[in-house]
C-alpha cells in the first residue's frame, strides 16, 4: 500500500466505485476540468500549459534544424522528453530520468508519432541532408493523478500553438526569411486513460485513485476515430471484454474532448 494513502482511504474508494461513486464525486466516466492555456513561453517556438483537475503540466517546442535519420531523408524528425519536476511531488527526484518519465515521454510520442499528427514531409529543407526537428519537452509541475493525459494534451496544444520560420534554400545554404508560419498538422489525436479498480473501469483516474488500483490502459485516438496507440500500465490486468470496453469508453470520451477543445 502506497504511503500517500490510508487503508481506510482505499477501502472507502472501492466501495464509492461499487456504487458508481468517486471520492471526488465524479461519475466513473467523468473526467475532471480541463484548462488550457496557449503561447505561455516566450522564448519558445511554441508552448502550453495545461491544468487537469490539480495536475499541471507544461510543454515548450523548440524547433532547430539538423540531419534526417538514414531511413527517413525526406522527412523532419520529431523528438519528445519528459521531466518529473522534483517540486511536483514528493515521489520526484533530482537526477536521470527514470522508468516513469521514460514511459510518459514515450506514450505522448507514440500518440503523436501514430497519428501522423505532423506533415513531417514538410519539414525537411534538403533531401537526405538537412531538415527541421521538433523538440517537445514536458514538464510536471504538480502531480495529482493522470499524467498521460495532462501530458498528452499539453503536447498537442503546444505544437497547435507552434510557429516555425519562413525560410528558402539558395545556392545549397538555407536563408532564414522575415515573418513565420505554423507548424503543419494534419491531424490531431486524444489521449484518453482509464484504471481498474475491483473490475470496475474509470476515466481519468486521480492520484488516490492511481495508488489503489489494478492497472491502467491508455488509449489515443485520431480524428478518424481509429485507435493509432494503446498503452497498458500497472500490475494487474485487463480481460479481453474490458480491453474492449475500454477502448469504446475512450473512444466515446475523445469525441467529447474534441467538441470541448478549441486548438
Amino acid at each position: 500500500m502506497s504511503s500517500l494513502i490510508t487503508k481506510v482511504r482505499a477501502k472507502q474508494i472501492e466501495q464509492l466505485l461499487e456504487n458508481g461513486k468517486r471520492l471526488d464525486e465524479r461519475g466513473l466516466l467523468d473526467t475532471r476540468e480541463l484548462k488550457i492555456e496557449q503561447g505561455v513561453i516566450e522564448k519558445a517556438e511554441g508552448s502550453a500549459r495545461v491544468y487537469l483537475g490539480k495536475t499541471e503540466v507544461l510543454v515548450g517546442v523548440k524547433v532547430e534544424t539538423g540531419e534526417p535519420f538514414s531511413d527517413t531523408p525526406k522527412e523532419g524528425v520529431m523528438t519528445v522528453n519528459a521531466e518529473l519536476v522534483p517540486v511536483a511531488s514528493p515521489r520526484f527526484e533530482p537526477g536521470p530520468p527514470d522508468e516513469n518519465s521514460i514511459e510518459l515521454a514515450r506514450v505522448v510520442d507514440r500518440g503523436i508519432r501514430e497519428s501522423r499528427a505532423i506533415d513531417t514531409g514538410k519539414l525537411c529543407i534538403e533531401e537526405g541532408k538537412k531538415v527541421f526537428i521538433v523538440f517537445v519537452d514536458v514538464y510536471v509541475l504538480n502531480h495529482d493523478g493522470n499524467l498521460i493525459d495532462a501530458s498528452a494534451i499539453a503536447a498537442m496544444a503546444a505544437l497547435m500553438n507552434t510557429k516555425m520560420p519562413n525560410y528558402e534554400v539558395k545556392d545549397g545554404e538555407l536563408k532564414i526569411k522575415q515573418g513565420y508560419k505554423p507548424l503543419p498538422m494534419r491531424n490531431h489525436p486524444i489521449t484518453v486513460t482509464l484504471g481498474k479498480i475491483n473490475n470496475k473501469l474509470l476515466v481519468d483516474p486521480w492520484l488516490e485513485e492511481e495508488s489503489v488500483m489494478d492497472s491502467r490502459i491508455t488509449f489515443a485516438t485520431g480524428e478518424d476515430g481509429n485507435i493509432c496507440a494503446i498503452q497498458k500500465g500497472g500490475s494487474g490486468y485487463f480481460t479481453p471484454q474490458q480491453i474492449l470496453e475500454a477502448s469504446k469508453i475512450a473512444l466515446d470520451k475523445a469525441v467529447e474532448l474534441r467538441k470541448k477543445l478549441k486548438w
